[in-house]
Formats: C-alpha cells, sequence, structure tokens
C-alpha cells in the first residue's frame, strides 16, 4: 500500500474521536514490527525515526529511511512516515527527499522566543514542501543526552494561553505538550493531567501529541484520548520488548551465534506489543 501522509492519518483520527499511534522506528526489526502489528490490529499507525536513531546509524538518514518505507509500502496496513525529534535544521531539510510525510522540530529546551523564531522557519520549510511539522511546548522529560527532569516539577508543563500563542505565531500543524508523561519509562505509572489536557485542546486549534506514552496506563491513555491527545507516541515500550526477548533466547540458547534466532522472537514481542496498544484506541 502507498505510505499515507501523516497529515491524512491524523485528520482521520479527529474525524473520529480517536487517536493515532507513533512507533519509534531503530532498526529494519522494530519498522517490521510495527507493520506487523497494525495489520494484526486492523488500524493505521505511523512510523518514525528519531534523530537520535539517525545518529546511530552513523548519521546517515537515507539507509533507515529507505528500508522503513519499503517496509511501510509493502504492508497492507495504512502506514505514514515521520522524522522525529529533530534538533539540527539540516535534517528537516532532508525529510522531504527521503519520503516523510511530517516531521517534529524539537526547540523545547531553547527560551521561549528562541523557540517560537526557529520553529516558525522550520515549520515554513516544512509547508513549502509538503511537510506537515509538529513542535513542542513544555518540557517532556527523559529524553537522551538531557538531564534528569520531573514530569510534575513546577513551570515544566505546557501552559494553554502560551501555547495558544505558540502556535499562532509558529504556524506549526500540531503541538506536543507537557501533560505528566515523560520519554524512556520503563514502567507504566505516569499519571496525566487530564484536566489540562482538555483545557489545551480548548485552547489550541491544532492537534495534540502525548510523547512518552510507554510510561503511560492503559486507562490514562484511554482518558487522554478522550480529553483530547490525537497523536501517541511510543518507542521504549519496543524496546522494552525487544531486549527481554533477546535475553530470553541468549539465556536458553546461549551457544546461538546466528542473530535470526534471537532477533526473530524480538521483533514479534515488539509486534504484539504494537497490536496492544493499537488496540487501547478507541473505535468510532
Amino acid at each position: 500500500m502507498p505510505i499515507v501522509h501523516t497529515r491524512e492519518l491524523v485528520e482521520a483520527a479527529v474525524a473520529a474521536g480517536t487517536g493515532v499511534a507513533a512507533f519509534n522506528v531503530i532498526t529494519l526489526e522494530h519498522a517490521e514490527a510495527v507493520a506487523e502489528g497494525a495489520e494484526r490490529a486492523g488500524r493505521p499507525a505511523i512510523l518514525q525515526i528519531s534523530e537520535n536513531a539517525v545518529r546511530f546509524h552513523g548519521g546517515r538518514l537515507s539507509p533507515i529511511a529507505a528500508a522503513t518505507a519499503a517496509v511501510a509500502r509493502a504492508s497492507t496496513a495504512p502506514l505514514g512516515l515521520h522524522l522525529d525529534h529533530v534538533v539540527t535544521p539540516g535534517l528537516l531539510e532532508a525529510a522531504p527527499g527521503e519520503g516523510f510525510g511530517s516531521v517534529m522540530f524539537d526547540a523545547s529546551v531553547l527560551p521561549y522566543d528562541e523557540n517560537v523564531a526557529v520553529t516558525a522557519k522550520m515549520a515554513a520549510y516544512g509547508h513549502r514542501h509538503g511537510i506537515w511539522v509538529e513542535a513542542e511546548l513544555g518540557r517532556v522529560g527523559g529524553k537522551e543526552g538531557e538531564p534528569a527532569l520531573d514530569a510534575h516539577a513546577p513551570g515544566v508543563r505546557t501552559d494553554p494561553d502560551e501555547a495558544t500563542g505558540y502556535v499562532a505565531k509558529t504556524g506549526v500543524d500540531a503541538l506536543a505538550v507537557a501533560v505528566g508523561s515523560s520519554h524512556a519509562m520503563t514502567e507504566r505509572t505516569a499519571a496525566l493531567d487530564h484536566g489540562l489536557i482538555r483545557r489545551l485542546r480548548e485552547a489550541v486549534p491544532v492537534p495534540l501529541v502525548l510523547h512518552g506514552s510507554s510510561g503511560v496506563p492503559d486507562d490514562e491513555i484511554r482518558a487522554a484520548i478522550a480529553a483530547g491527545m490525537v497523536k501517541i507516541n511510543v518507542g521504549t515500550a519496543l524496546n522494552t520488548a525487544f531486549t527481554a526477548a533477546v535475553r530470553k533466547s541468549l539465556a536458553a540458547r546461549p551457544d546461538t551465534v546466528d542473530p535470526r534466532k534471537h532477533l526473530a522472537p524480538a521483533r514479534e514481542a515488539m509486534a504484539g506489543t504494537v497490536a496492544d496498544f493499537l488496540g487501547l484506541l478507541p473505535v468510532r
């Protein structure tokens, strides 16, 4: 099936009053697992590659992007392709040529005025090239290379009034907001501020994005979608499933050196995780 533009997937979710899940891709097995899980669930999904993942692949976007796009095209599920947590303008500028429908440009560590200025510039570039642009306001902690950040600390969460001005000034198509989740959580214990999500939904004219969803319990995810979240990002949950399966395989067959024997159960575990997360999304 042709790759579906992220805008189409998000707009369809908004119209249906549900969410669309976006899963981080690090290896080919991640991409294959997302496609398989989406097919099992009978739901669309977004495959997203972060700048950190590009860095892991030697700073070369093309190989992992081409492989992920090929998996998406070979799938029977509607799948989009998204470039996530981009902090380098040059990487965003490479996105159109690599088949991405959307980019999340992350200037959230910058002071507000600087965040606005650089994000507006990147959004304008993206729009000229058919790219749907997501940004972040507030601080969703747990990102690689950043100091630990308490998701409940004062000043961390996204302010609705500030978010309204931010979207107007930058022209972004979606906004990732800080409402109590955190990246890289391996336990699902996050408690979200659903009242804040509702206020943000009322204040902001673009779809809201929940980062750090791996650490959010099932009922919290459902409630977040009901309150106004649309794009639900999942990354660490796949890595947790991958690593647990590899450890189990290595323990059971310590003398096996063929990596396929260990990667196959890891891919299957991730596919199951994808299907489970997609099963949380309301069907209207």
